[in-house]
């Protein structure tokens, strides 16, 4: 399949839009907590069992971003839209046929497995082409599309809680949920098929630069670079850091407050997890807009060293002062959402926009080490911190400090990164060639 071409006088920001129907679709997996009170009532499942979807998702995205981020160069964003949209929209169903039947492990394959491979590409599947049609702002145009997988679950959270209440929450009405689900994201994802457009020529706009100046590294060298590997370990330090406050949220501020003259409810602490939401979506785009500007290292070096002090100050003062605790935490959450929309311009500044999806699809196992990595520091600790008699903040003090010192590690490696070596970089006609080989047969 040949990527569509856009017709002359085609605006570049008609992307946008087609990226945002995409992420804000798959986004939906930041709110699969709705479903997991109902699918433990129905299933007779533990809380570890009804996570175990969401978490072979991130799994799967990180893999399938990582092994299928080459296709999604070769063919391109329309080929890679179709396959996401048929893996995540399929997932659904297979889990709606599992709730139907209460057979678990079909919901596990459907929404983990297969739903999951539609997630990785599905979030990679427009960042190569919207950073060949913003060469002149490609963090603001990342920003964009990654925004709506932060902000996916802002709509489906609800959305979601709602038909729970239409249907049910007995596994008919789950399975009625998933259906509709399922349908419903094949409509609005099909709409980016349609739209999405790669560019006619390396400048599509006259006054900018093309997206193709500078070195080129394919994601074969990529990978042996240590700049690679040094932006892996910014990313995934960023991640676990964010991740391990957004996982835990609701009953983190619930615990800090427990034992003060202003304790948290159950519907402050739902709009405290609400607040983190927006802060992470805000972040997609604001900071990575910023990034345009101030450049991609400086960006990290706020995300990383901001970051610890702000943990810092949780840890020391968190449970005295409430607006406190939660404008670090707000802060915090705001700096993972950069730190994903940031990345993809990072790697073009590095290693040029020849296969930067695919490079980005190999970073994100950052993302899926992450996803572990958070939670698993955070929870552990505060039932050892639990078994020990400890209660409020004393649950997350040593945990907070160990986010502190990972925020450090990312930030030595961010100052580690220098400019790839030319022994790494292809020759310049290469790409420009790929570039007509695959405009040709649409153009002809």
């Amino acid at each position: 399949m040949s990527p569509p071409v856009a017709p002359p006088g085609w605006s570049r920001w008609l992307v946008p839009p087609a990226a945002l129907s995409v992420h804000l679709s798959i986004g939906q997996a930041y709110a699969w907590s709705v479903f997991k009170p109902p699918l433990e009532s129905a299933l007779d499942l533990s809380g570890t069992q009804s996570a175990l979807p969401f978490q072979l998702g991130i799994v799967m995205l990180g893999l399938s971003a990582a092994f299928g981020g080459t296709l999604v160069e070769r063919n391109g964003p329309r080929w890679a839209m179709t396959v996401a949209l048929i893996c995540f929209s399929s997932g659904f169903l297979l889990s709606a046929l599992g709730a139907a039947t209460e057979q678990y492990w079909l919901i596990v394959l459907g929404y983990g497995f297969v739903g999951g491979i539609g997630l990785g590409i599905g979030y990679i599947s427009p960042v190569s082409t919207l950073i060949k049609w913003f060469p002149d702002r490609p963090g603001m145009a990342t920003g964009i599309a990654i925004m709506g997988f932060g902000g996916g679950a802002l709509i489906a959270s609800p959305w979601s809680a709602q038909m729970l209440e239409s249907f049910g929450s007995d596994s008919s009405g789950i399975a009625l949920a998933f259906l509709v689900h399922g349908l419903s994201y094949a409509v609005f994802m099909l709409l980016g098929v349609l739209l999405v457009r790669v560019p006619r020529s390396e400048k599509p706009v006259e006054s900018a630069p093309s997206a193709f100046d500078g070195p080129q590294v394919s994601a074969r060298n990529a990978v042996r670079t240590p700049q690679f590997w040094c932006l892996w370990v910014v990313l995934c330090m960023n991640v676990t850091a964010g991740i391990g406050i957004l996982e835990k949220a609701a009953p983190m501020i619930t615990d800090f407050f427990k034992e003060t003259s202003t304790p948290v409810s159950v519907s402050a602490a739902a709009g405290f997890v609400a607040l983190l939401s927006a802060a992470n979506m805000a972040g997609r785009i604001g900071w990575s807009s910023t990034s345009d500007l101030i450049g991609r290292k400086n960006i990290y070096r706020v995300y990383l060293g901001v970051g610890a002090v702000m943990y810092g100050l949780i840890a020391l003062f968190g449970d005295s002062s409430k607006p406190l605790f939660i404008l670090c935490a707000l802060v915090i959450l705001s700096f993972y959402g950069g730190g994903f929309a940031t990345i993809p311009a990072y790697l073009k500044d590095l290693f040029g926009a020849y296969q930067v999806g695919a490079i980005h699809g190999r970073l994100l196992t950052a993302w899926s080490t992450a996803g572990v990595l958070g939670p698993l520091i955070v929870n552990w600790i505060a039932d050892r911190q639990e078994n020990a008699g400890k209660s409020g903040s004393d649950l997350y003090s040593l945990s907070f400090m160990i986010m502190i010192g990972l925020l450090v590690v990312g930030f030595v490696a961010n100052e580690l990164v220098r400019p790839v070596s030319a022994r790494h970089h292809i020759p310049a006609p290469r790409e420009a060639a790929d570039v007509t080989a695959r405009q040709q047969p649409e153009s002809a």
